[in-house]
């Protein structure tokens, strides 16, 4: 397999207040490769979203990066650790846009109301290329007709509260491919859509990774959209990757519980009539009250007292390419230990 587009490397994002610290995220480690799609997947709060912030080196106050390394391969073939750059320096506003787009989870929030799409892009394509202000909106009617926006010549002066939540959506696909980056982050693309435009979304996003050889970060909760899509898998929990890997290797021999409980949870069609679906016990533990240990232990049906609510779990290999973090899959006396 080729080398790496983007490498992360033990990442710890802590957002700091007078109630304590939050590690949103707390040591979590993946490789993005050219032309792949990697999916994060996971319930809400356990650190997807602020991973891709933090590669975009764009999260708020009074978050910040504590450690660890983003390794970023740039066109030219250097590595530039992303981690080591000023947020709003010359060289990160230019790598944002320019070599990784991000896709936000909520298309009219990101959306300003108060200009309209075609101002938005032109704005964005001009930040990156030395276009005039002709020629960039002709870029951008080129980019609305790329993504699939009807009558693009038109629909570049409209505003975001006048088009549905699949065109929104794609204007968002739009900004984030201004720059012409090789890495597109889609954080939660397809939530508050209905099913039609959900496929709609996912098709476009496919059908621009293949016609550019894009690599794709795609973050979601939803684990058919992860069987859809990606090619390798990194499941989080509460700021750290539990198991990751192929993602058949993921679907087919998933070796953390929560991983199995996450698949368990899915609607199967081969279901019994009316049958209950299957939920994980209990819920994500308050961000300020971190239980010791694996910090999935006490929803966890296979938990060894003793070990698992006393050390944290080391990342073993199961197979080739195929990673696992819990006590279950280590010897019992290193475990213990």
């Amino acid at each position: 397999m080729a080398e790496p587009i983007l490498s992360v490397r033990d990442l710890h994002t802590h957002f700091f207040s007078d109630e304590g610290v939050v590690r949103a995220v707390d040591g979590t480690s993946f490789d993005l490769f050219p032309g792949r799609t990697l999916g994060i997947v996971g319930e809400s709060g356990c650190g997807k979203s602020v991973a891709a912030r933090s590669i975009l080196r764009i999260v708020e106050r009074p978050g910040r990066i504590v450690s660890g390394e983003i390794l970023l391969r740039r066109a030219d073939g250097r590595v530039t650790d992303l981690t080591k750059l000023a947020s709003d320096g010359t060289d990160m506003r230019a790598i944002r846009g320019g070599e990784i787009g991000l896709v936000f989870q909520e298309p009219m929030s990101s959306l300003s109301a108060f200009h309209s799409v075609g101002n938005q892009l032109i704005e964005a394509i001009r930040l990156h290329a030395p276009l005039s202000k002709r020629a960039a909106r002709a870029r951008a009617i080129e980019l609305l007709a790329m993504v699939g926006i009807p009558r693009p010549a038109q629909r570049v002066d409209a505003y975001s509260f006048e088009l549905s939540g699949g065109l929104r959506q794609r204007v968002m696909i739009a900004l984030a491919l201004a720059g012409e980056p090789r890495i597109l982050i889609a954080d939660e693309p397809t939530t508050a859509l209905d099913v039609t435009t959900q496929a709609q979304i996912l098709e476009l996003i496919r059908r621009l990774q293949r016609e550019r050889g894009l690599a794709v970060i795609l973050i979601t909760h939803d684990m058919g959209v992860i069987a859809e899509m990606t090619d390798d898998v990194v499941v989080m929990y509460l700021g750290h990757e539990v198991e990751k890997g192929p993602v058949d290797a993921i679907f087919h021999a998933p070796q953390h519980p929560y991983t199995r409980a996450l698949l368990r949870s899915i609607p199967s069609v081969l279901a019994a009539p009316r049958a209950r679906l299957a939920t994980i016990a209990g819920s994500i533990p308050h961000p300020y009250a971190r239980p010791p240990g694996c910090p999935f232990h006490r929803r966890c049906s296979d938990a060894i007292s003793g070990v698992c609510d006393r050390t944290f779990p080391a990342e073993t290999p199961v197979a080739e390419r195929h990673d696992v973090a819990c006590h279950l899959y280590l010897p019992r006396a290193d475990a213990a230990a």
